[in-house]
This record gives C-alpha cells, structure tokens and sequence, in this order.
C-alpha cells in the first residue's frame, strides 16, 4: 500500500494520429493521468514537447526510432518542483521498447529528485505491456522506490477504466 503521502503524475501523452485508435484529440496516456488523478487526488504535470505535432503515425514512429538511436533530449515546456511529493506517477506510451525520449529529458533533469520517493510506472500500448519502462525508471531515478508499473492498451482506454482503478486499489487507493 503505497497512498500514505502527497502524489503526483508525471506524463507524456500524444494526441492526435495513434495506432489502433486513429487520429484523438486527447491522448490516450492523458486520460489514464485523468483516472489517476480523479480516484487519488495526485496533481498533475504533463510533459508537452510540440515537436510531434501533427505528425502520421508512421513519419512519427520513423523520428521516435531515430531520436532513440542518436538518444537525443528533446525539450519540454515549463517544469515543476517535486520535493513536496511522495508518490510520483510516471507514465507514457511505449515507442520502440520504452517511453518516448522527451521523458528522458525530465529523467536527466530531476535524476536526483526522487530519492527515497514511490516511483510508480504506467503505460499505454498496442502490446507492449511495460516494455523497459520499469528499468528505465530504476536506471534514471537510483535511489526512489520504483514500483512494479502498470501497463494498458491503448485502444482500451477508452472503455476499460475499471482496470485503472482495479490497479490502484491494488495500491490502496
């Protein structure tokens, strides 16, 4: 049980052209966020690049690959302090094994804020569950307690709520 403590949710989510689910206004790692933030009470910060804006499917997926292999940071707007949090929620889609590397941005940045803080992983995809997320999210925060993680196909975002909330009151929520 891990609700003992001010939460926060930390997410990447793109709108627009998606796998299975077509051109959305909200992304799918957003409403997930939303359902978090709606049975624990967690704030919010939504990491926001606009370098993917408007992109197809494929051209994105083809940028998410190379951005990958080069390991570039994109940068995000805005930032927020996490000192007065306990439990932080780390969620993205999966691109290409892990989560996009506009989050690495944020790992590098706050690498040393999650000391001795609940990191807990989640995930939306087409069949990627967690991925390397989780490891990920070790590897970039030593030192947090990192959670095992959840993960959920996008195209049931929509329509299966009930298993972001069977997860955190798995958690205690």
């Amino acid at each position: 049980m891990v609700k003992d403590g001010k939460a926060l949710v930390v997410f990447f989510s793109h709108a627009g052209d998606n796998y299975a689910v077509g051109n959305i206004k909200v992304g799918n790692t957003k409403i997930v966020a939303d359902y978090i933030t709606e049975q624990t009470g967690a704030e919010q910060f939504e990491i926001v690049t606009h370098k993917y804006d408007g992109m197809a499917y494929k051209p994105l997926c083809d940028l998410a690959k190379e951005e990958q292999r080069n390991g570039e940071l994109p940068e995000y707007e805005g930032d927020v302090d996490m000192s007065g949090y306990d439990i932080v929620f780390i969620g993205g889609p999966v691109w290409w094994g892990t989560y996009p590397q506009v989050m690495f941005t944020f790992f590098k940045k706050h690498a040393n804020d999650l000391k001795g803080k609940t990191v807990i992983p989640f995930t939306t995809h087409e069949g990627s569950g967690l991925a390397n997320c989780v490891e990920d999210v070790k590897d970039a925060f030593p030192g947090a307690n990192v959670q095992k993680g959840f993960g959920i196909y996008g195209h049931e975002v929509r329509t299966e709520k009930k298993k972001v909330e069977k997860w955190l009151n798995g958690l205690g929520y």
